[in-house]
């Protein structure tokens, strides 16, 4: 069974992994074998996140893009392929959050979080998927939300974003399913992180967080490594277009 699960000898590319939830993404795969090419924008924190994942004994590299600039993430692609052959397991990760009252939302911002939650699974997908078609095998995970099915006040962009994302991701499992490629998606609950380190010291927000959620407490980082390991290895070689909630039941009840 263990044979499954296992990464050994995969390359996977986790956008966005510097640190939060795509850094543990990140270390749940190359704890199952996985060579990791992590990704960020920010130069200080790439290196740190590579360094401690080096530390921990985990094969990793960094490559500096913006998902939102088609070709940064050409340029960021061709050094990947310096050094390896293919890209097997693209995990969808990066993302920002703006909030704003939707009759307040500047045209700007919207733009801006259309572009960095749905515009760049594309344009990373686009650019990845062809190695995957060429080779008849891949994986391609992308990070829904539970705003992927319902709503919140002042986040109206977020929320059609990563809408948007859950039938992204089912069209590419429709359109790439013929060559073999998998293709589904995540959706975090609400997780104990530093970006959300605000709702967390709220008390009131915290109490309803885990008073919502049937397993009563934020998510744990770590609760996404078996998930995402999952959906990347053979054990999901017939799992296609879904999307996996890992939000401790909040989406099963009223």
């Amino acid at each position: 069974m263990r044979g499954l699960f296992d990464l050994t000898g995969k390359v996977a590319l986790v956008t966005g992994s510097s640190r939060g939830l795509g850094k543990s993404l990140a270390e749940g795969l190359g704890e199952a074998g996985a060579t990791l090419i992590l990704n960020g924008t920010n130069p200080d924190n790439l290196n740190r996140a590579v360094s401690d994942l080096r530390a921990r004994g985990l094969a990793a590299q960094g490559v500096l893009f913006d998902v939102t600039q088609p070709d940064q993430i050409r340029a960021g692609l061709d050094e990947i392929c310096k050094d390896h052959d293919a890209i097997d397991i693209l995990v969808n990760n990066a993302g920002i959050q703006i909030r704003h009252p939707a009759i307040e939302f500047p045209f700007e911002d919207w733009d801006r979080m259309i572009r960095a939650d749905l515009s760049s699974i594309f344009y990373v997908s686009r650019q990845v998927a062809p190695g995957m078609i060429e080779r008849r095998s891949g994986k391609i995970i992308n990070i829904c939300s539970l705003l992927s099915e319902v709503a919140r006040p002042t986040v109206s962009a977020y929320t059609a974003a990563k809408g948007g994302v859950k039938l992204l991701t089912k069209s590419m499992a429709v359109e790439w399913g013929p060559c073999n490629i998998q293709c589904n998606g995540i959706g975090p609950g609400y997780f104990d992180t530093e970006m959300n380190r605000a709702l967390i010291d709220n008390p009131e927000f915290n109490a309803w967080v885990c008073k919502r959620t049937p397993l009563g407490r934020w998510g744990e980082p770590k609760d996404l490594k078996g998930p995402v390991v999952f959906l990347a290895s053979s054990a999901s070689d017939y799992v296609n277009g879904h999307i996996l909630y890992i939000d401790g039941g909040l989406l099963a009840g009223i």
